[in-house]
């Protein structure tokens, strides 16, 4: 059985530490063999990064510092410092053992989600019975037997039945979101319900979970700015390492009277704390454990890059519909013009029978209503205007307000729906032949956490825009509700585009957040693209973040992860470039030797990768909603 990279390196690092030890009490015991064990060390804990070393050298053309570390082992040894040169190779190979937990440990969500993937299903077969097939072998059209506890395996429509399903894997929501006949399935996720049958809707390398696991895998392998410059001048600095060495031992030893042995000693020690071990450490394990952290809380950043800039964010745009809204309308106002409510069982009853989505908003509003429904009422619906049934001879409508030409409407009523007009909301009326019975007001909403998301970001010195291409009144009833600094209404995808290219050259690093497909260009256009993961395919195609949920705390949740990322780079390459030049003029003045040099130097990679792995802590984001401000609580609907 192979073993992983991960239990390789701790083997290794094993090994090195018992032929260490093993070395040093046979020098105690004055024992003439003593170095072979010392010898063993070194080759059990440096084989693997002196070949890695080798590789990248003659390959790639790129010197790196693990060659550095095997010439300073084969220098101590040659001294006659064995215990010095094991003692390098082992902290050195420790490190590396750590770096490789903690690249493990970040890579972590990506194979966990590789094993949610089902690997077989239940496909009907026409006779009734069930077959198990591979996913792979599914095509669009199947229908599929879900039994309960088993994972949904390919995306498609829940078909027949009823369910609590498990999506944390593609959401990172750990509450169970309830499924009925006609809703999206996710593969990968867990049906805690009762048994169903879906059809399937997606080949297995178009389905959501299929996307996710490339985003991340891309993600990790795709390395943040500050990283790919600490990569790119890693070479040109281990160059002038070697060429400074031996200047190190010539100079001495001719010109400042050093004896060659402790020339060459200090030139040995000067090999090992100028490596800049911590220096290359300080982005690589901090990124991918940031990434790692979105995964697991359903944010997929399509590179480090992407991550990284998010903390020099000075200016985003949302859209409004789906992004800052709920996306469906809420019924605001209702107002009855008879005290008895007249007509509401009608209303209900005739809307009851409509998939229009305010139909679906008047009814939830009076779901709590304990009133009797009429089964056998036939209703007509007249395209245009809105539905039409007849009750004992009584015609009664529900629509527009050019339903009933001829009902009066007093000056007051006709002001009162002048203001809900003003106030960005669609209004619906219930005639009684030609006398208006009732009327309501309904609106999309601003999203629970969309105050909080928004206050965070002006608080943070990010300007704030909103996009939409809904008309003006409706945009600004929305952007009275919510602490944004600018609206823009009826907005073409080309008026988005041009509004966020705008911005770029503004304010330089700018976002947009959005879910449709006429969001694309834009997303494609800022500098950082930000999906709604329940949004169209092309929004999450073009994007460079995509929140899996529509929740856009996990926004405020990455840039805080994101400057988080940017501190403690930061505090690493401050440290590991400290320590560095701390260790090289100890040298200079013959103030430490090789053992305080290797403790130094190692130490402090493994506090750099050690500082990196706070990354995968949750980040906070004040989980308790805040408290609705008082132009929000206007919009809120109420029972009248």
């Amino acid at each position: 059985m192979k073993l992983s990279k991960e239990k390789q390196a701790l083997l290794a690092t094993v090994l090195c530490l018992l032929f260490m030890l093993t070395g040093l009490i046979m020098e105690t015991a004055q024992l003439a063999l003593y170095p072979a064990a010392f010898i063993l060390a070194i080759l059990f804990g440096g084989f693997k990064q002196t070949k890695e070393g080798l590789i990248d050298t003659f390959e790639n053309k790129h010197l790196n510092v693990d060659l550095l570390m095997a010439l300073a082992a084969i220098g101590a040894c040659i001294i006659g410092n064995w215990f010095e040169g094991a003692m390098l190779t082992f902290i050195f190979c420790l490190s590396g053992a750590l770096e490789e937990y903690a690249t493990n440990k970040s890579k972590k969500e990506i194979s966990n989600l590789i094993n949610l993937q089902p690997e077989t299903a239940l496909k009907m077969m026409p006779d009734g019975q069930t077959k198990e097939l591979a996913v792979s072998e599914l095509q669009i059209g199947d229908q599929l037997l879900v039994p309960k506890g088993a994972s949904i395996p390919i995306d498609g429509l829940l078909l027949e039945g009823n369910s609590s399903i498990d999506e944390a894997a593609v959401s990172g929501e750990s509450i169970p979101v309830e499924k009925k006949d006609g809703d999206e399935l996710f593969g990968g996720t867990i049906n805690l319900g009762e048994s169903f049958t879906m059809k399937v809707t997606k080949n297995t390398e178009d389905t959501l979970f299929a996307k996710i696991i490339r985003l991340v895998d891309e993600a990790q392998n795709t390395p943040s700015k500050t990283a790919s410059f600490i990569e790119r001048i890693e070479n040109v600095y281990v160059k002038v390492v070697l060429i400074i060495i031996p200047l190190m031992i010539l100079i001495p030893y001719l010109f400042l009277g050093w004896s060659w042995d402790e020339s060459f000693y200090r030139g040995m020690v000067l090999l090992v704390v100028a490596s800049p071990c911590a220096l290359v450490a300080s982005a690589t394990p901090a990124t991918l454990a940031a990434i790692s952290n979105g995964a697991r809380n359903g944010v997929l950043f399509k590179g480090g890059v992407y991550l990284e800039n998010l903390a020099e964010l000075r200016a985003i745009a949302f859209d409004k519909t789906g992004t800052l809204t709920e996306g469906k309308p809420t019924v605001t106002n209702a107002v009855f013009l008879t005290e008895n409510k007249e007509g509401l069982d009608i209303l209900l009853s005739m809307e009851q029978k409509s998939t229009h989505p305010l139909a679906q908003a008047i009814m939830s509003y009076f779901k709590d209503d304990s009133v009797p429904l009429l089964d056998n009422l036939t209703v007509k619906n007249i395209v245009g205007f809105g539905m039409e049934a007849s009750v004992s001879g009584t015609t009664w409508r529900i629509g527009k307000q050019s339903f009933a030409e001829t009902a009066p409407f007093s000056t007051d009523l006709m002001q009162n729906i002048e203001t809900l007009h003003d106030e960005g909301k669609t209004v619906i009326y219930l005639f009684k032949e030609d006398q208006l019975a009732a009327y309501f007001g309904l609106l999309d909403l601003p999203k629970p956490e969309a105050e909080q998301v928004l206050t965070y970001f002006t608080e943070n010195g990010i300007h704030t825009t909103m996009i939409t291409g809904d008309h003006l009144k409706t945009a600004q009833a929305v952007g009275k509700a919510l602490p944004i600094n600018e609206i823009h209404a009826n907005c073409l995808p080309e008026d988005k585009t041009r509004l966020i290219k705008e911005q770029k050259e503004k304010y330089g690093v700018n976002g947009m957040v959005g879910d449709g497909i006429n969001d694309a260009p834009a997303l494609a256009n800022a500098a950082i693209g930000v999906a709604m993961g329940e949004g169209t395919d092309v929004a999450m195609d073009v994007a460079d973040v995509v929140l899996m949920k529509n929740d856009l705390e996990k926004l405020q949740m990455s840039h805080l992860l994101s400057k988080k990322l940017k501190r403690i780079v930061l505090q690493n390459i401050i440290f590991s470039a400290a320590v560095i030049l701390v260790l090289i003029f100890s040298n200079l003045f013959q103030v430490i030797n090789l053992p305080l040099g290797v403790i130094g130097h190692e130490g402090s990679t493994i506090l750099v990768i050690l500082n990196g792995l706070r990354l995968l802590r949750t980040i906070p984001t004040n989980t308790d909603k805040p408290m609705k401000s008082q132009k929000q609580a206007t919009m809120i609907p109420e029972k009248l």
